[in-house]
């Protein structure tokens, strides 16, 4: 049931019931695969103490997402989006439940640790579409800039409470950590299965192949569209330093897995502080602008850490990091969703999430591999710059992207 009034303070959008279920459900889900990935990066690199095996988490989580993108897109704009996010939910529970018997018993082999991480890596490719394509059907238009900014500062205190958790968690053991997953992820399913059938109805089309790549066609004909997830994919691929964050608790900073804990949370203090204040007061003029300037500030920030030997300069940097990062996320989400026809939002938003895991999991792997060649510092350093390198082209590359002014819908 939406909220009459469609305007007025950003914080009624929660009045929205099925609104405000999705958006507890996400949270129980970001705090449930943080805790996941704080707790196998730890276990991972303290049983093998190999960057190559931190990186091969990432690509063990992305694989799925690339593989199936055209036929999870297509799953999404044919079924009930909210059943397929909580179905899905649940199956990340099931992942949990495993790692927290391998970890009980202090399983060793990492093979089938990476073959959970597989199916987490099916389940999130499936769930991400879904979940991206449901929310504009869950509010009035007016409110959608409002929506995704409470939406992401949400998704981003689990950030923070899910490492921070986890690592508290994981000096009581991993499969405490990996336990405490399963009841969040359990949680998120059955929120997530509760939210009413959307307004919007379906229509399931034939599967066929023009059906399948509609999603890809949309978007090479929308330069602002594609300009927006190809400068997240390239920006994060090189900068993100998540993956080598476990090298730098232990062998840099000298700290525990409380200090991983911290790191990781650092970009999502950052982010929900920015997100807090977009849900309050949307951009309205000048989207490219900020845009652009987030990502720069973002590759300016990972140098800034992959160069720092202090905790607080650390946090510092990653806090300042997050919050340029959800500067950018808040644009390219606001524009893809709301330019996206209902009927296309979920093969759109499965391309999305190629690109945005690509930038993010398949980023780890690039991380680890070239943090195994040449080392954790100068891995991290060259990425931020290849961060600023990606926007000066794209800045140059997409005019249209970079000389946007308003948001459609805000």
């Amino acid at each position: 049931m939406a909220l009459n009034e469609a305007r007025g303070p950003g914080w009624r959008v929660f009045h929205n019931l099925d609104f405000t279920r999705f958006a507890i459900a996400r949270f129980c889900s970001g705090v449930g695969l943080q805790m996941i990935v704080v707790g196998v990066g730890w276990y991972v690199y303290d049983i093998t103490d190999s960057a190559l095996a931190l990186g091969l988490v990432g690509l063990a989580i992305f694989l799925p997402t690339f593989s199936l993108a055209l036929v999870t897109g297509h799953i999404a704009d044919s079924f009930d989006r909210a059943k397929i996010v909580g179905v899905c939910f649940g199956l990340v529970a099931v992942v949990a439940a495993g790692l927290t018997v391998l970890t009980t018993y202090r399983y060793t082999n990492v093979s089938l640790i990476y073959a959970l991480l597989v199916l987490m890596g099916i389940a999130r490719a499936f769930a991400n579409p879904a979940s991206q394509a449901l929310v504009p059907t869950l509010v009035p238009k007016a409110q959608f800039s409002s929506a995704v900014a409470f939406n992401s500062s949400l998704w981003q205190i689990s950030v923070v409470a899910g490492p921070s958790a986890g690592g508290l968690l994981y000096a009581f053991g991993p499969e405490v950590v990996f336990g405490a997953s399963f009841l969040s992820m359990a949680m998120a399913s059955v929120l997530a299965l509760s939210i009413s059938k959307p307004r919007e109805i379906i229509k399931r089309e034939p599967v066929s192949w023009e059906s399948l790549v509609a999603g890809i066609v949309y978007i090479r004909a929308n330069p602002a569209i594609l300009g927006a997830i190809s400068l997240d994919l390239f920006a994060v691929l090189l900068g993100g330093a998540a993956s080598l964050m476990p090298i730098y608790a232990r062998d840099v900073l000298h700290t525990g897995p409380w200090g991983l804990g911290l790191l990781r949370s650092g970009p999502a203090i950052g982010a929900f502080l920015v997100g807090m204040t977009l849900g309050q007061f949307p951009i309205r003029r000048h989207a490219g602008y900020f845009l652009f300037a987030g990502v720069t500030m973002f590759g300016l920030m990972t140098i800034g850490f992959g160069l720092s030997t202090s905790l607080p300069l650390s946090m510092i940097c990653l806090v300042v990091m997050g919050g340029s990062d959800m500067l950018s996320v808040f644009v390219r989400q606001t524009l893809v969703q709301l330019e996206t026809p209902d009927v296309m939002r979920g093969r759109v938003a499965a391309v999305n999430t190629v690109f945005i895991g690509a930038s993010n999991e398949l980023g780890d792997f690039e991380s680890g591999v070239v943090a195994a060649m040449i080392g954790a510092v100068p891995a991290v350093v060259v990425g931020g710059l290849g961060t600023l390198l990606i926007a000066a082209v794209w800045a140059w590359r997409f005019p249209t992207l970079r000389n946007r002014d308003k948001l459609s819908g805000s």
